[in-house]
């Protein structure tokens, strides 16, 4: 098959332990990038890509954000879904009684109700400094704007995001994606979107190609659609055991640069 795009979650999959791009990665991209494009998607916010970006010297090609519900290209926002002011409302009010860690993002606005444990992780993790403000004044403040949650995380001991993930799944799942990340993390979104939706939106958009000619990486639960999708859909070795079932190879750890190992055997013709 001639593989002509290229998609990579990030996180657990393209970084390595310290959460940063090791050396091989990095030239391996930056020698690919001219003959096939790459494009980062995640369930990160932009400013936690476009470092990553640079990096790797795709600066000018699309990225896909919040598990597909942001997408930009050249700078410009082409496509925009989000979580309406109404569902975080319900969120707060079930949160009172539970005070786990609500962490809202919207575009490049991360907010959080503290700066605590939670978000000093996210910023460690992200490169990216949150702005600490109650949910009742981002929810008032976006509700003015005409604006939602491209993303909610919920952090907080398992027992609480027990709770919340059971409220969620009884009261949201036909509106909201949720998935659990980890055992004391909860990911949020538009249940319209996917990483394999916004993947179509720049196929019938941006780029010339088909599904059947792309290669993707990942390894959680938000990875599953994408690499059941696309022409060759590859788990790095790490990948939850769902994930690597849907997976057409399963290729090195992500602390084993398996992505890069993946592209030279690919594209050994351009590298």
């Amino acid at each position: 098959m001639d593989y002509k795009l290229v998609f990579s979650d990030i996180d657990g999959t393209l970084l390595n332990k310290d959460r940063e791009l090791s050396a091989k990665t990095i030239s391996v991209i930056r020698k690919l990038k001219n003959k096939v494009p790459v494009v980062l998607i995640s369930s990160r916010m932009p400013a936690a890509m476009r470092h990553l970006q640079q990096q790797l010297g795709i600066e000018d090609q699309p990225i896909i954000c919040y598990n597909g519900g942001f997408v930009i290209i050249n700078e410009k926002v082409v496509a925009s879904t989000d979580i309406p002011v109404s569902t975080l409302k319900q969120l707060s009010d079930f949160n009172q009684q539970h005070q786990i860690h609500l962490s809202l993002y919207h575009a490049d606005e991360w907010h959080v109700p503290e700066y605590d444990y939670w978000a000093k992780r996210e910023e460690n993790n992200t490169k990216v400094t949150p702005t600490v403000n109650t949910i009742h004044k981002v929810i008032d403040d976006w509700g003015k704007r005409a604006v939602g949650a491209h993303k909610i995380m919920c952090m907080g001991e398992e027992k609480k995001i027990d709770a919340m993930f059971n409220y969620l799944n009884e009261n949201h799942a036909e509106s909201l994606h949720v998935y659990r990340s980890k055992s004391t993390y909860i990911e949020i979104a538009n249940k319209e979107i996917s990483k394999l939706t916004a993947i179509n939106y720049l196929l019938k958009n941006h780029f010339d190609c088909s599904l059947d000619n792309i290669v993707a990486f990942g390894d959680n639960y938000n990875d599953i659609e994408m690499l059941r999708g696309v022409g060759y859909g590859v788990a790095v070795n790490n990948a939850k055991d769902e994930t690597k079932a849907v997976a057409n190879k399963i290729t090195d750890a992500n602390i084993d640069d398996g992505v890069a190992n993946t592209l030279e055997e690919i594209f050994s013709t351009y590298l």
